[in-house]
């Protein structure tokens, strides 16, 4: 049992010394795996949603770039000492997102859209797959310590932490709203 009452340091178990190259492999791979499993709650948080017509505009970039740092979260909690850097934060973020993004294409590519035109892979691979790298890497700017004292303990959530991660949705968001639009006046075939 977590006890929030706690400094953080007691409550996170900081080590005293630097983290070492086992400790970052680690700390890559939880990141890494982070998009895998924000694929499975992007799933669950959209199929709650009932396909409402707004989904693609609000609701799965919303709930997408709340998941896919999932690993990164983690690794906050396990090892905060290995990710004082916030450049470090948002490249984990943007590897999660691109591992994300991949497994999404590859979704849409072999199981949605089976009958692609030709031009459809390679499109699918990557500009959804960027959007998705720069979307997280975005959200990961925002990421420190801090969130999980917000979780932890309802303090407020940070200034910096609401706004890059609005930033990341809003990137999002714009994005599939021109695929939407693109794919109604025709330009796109999906």
């Amino acid at each position: 049992m977590i006890d929030c009452t706690a400094p953080l340091a007691l409550r996170l178990d900081i080590p005293s010394r630097r983290p070492g190259w086992f400790t970052h492999s680690l700390v890559i791979m939880v990141s890494l795996a982070g998009g895998i499993l924000g694929i499975g709650g992007a799933l669950i948080g959209e199929v709650r949603t009932g396909g409402l017509l707004l989904l693609p505009f609000v609701g799965a970039p919303v709930i997408e770039e709340a998941f896919k740092p999932i690993g990164l979260y983690l690794s906050l909690l396990r090892w905060p000492r290995a990710l004082e850097s916030r450049l470090y934060r948002a490249i984990l973020c943007a590897g999660a997102g691109t591992v994300f993004g991949l497994i999404e294409s590859a979704v849409y590519v072999y199981v949605y859209a089976p009958g692609h035109p030709d031009w459809y892979p390679l499109f699918r691979f990557t500009i959804p797959v960027a959007l998705h790298t720069i979307a997280s890497f975005t959200v990961g700017l925002g990421l420190d310590w801090r969130v999980l004292e917000w979780v932890n303990r309802g303090t407020r959530l940070p200034k910096r932490t609401r706004n890059f991660y609005i930033a990341g949705v809003g990137i999002h968001a714009a994005y599939n709203t021109a695929a939407v639009i693109m794919a109604i006046l025709g330009v796109l075939d999906f």
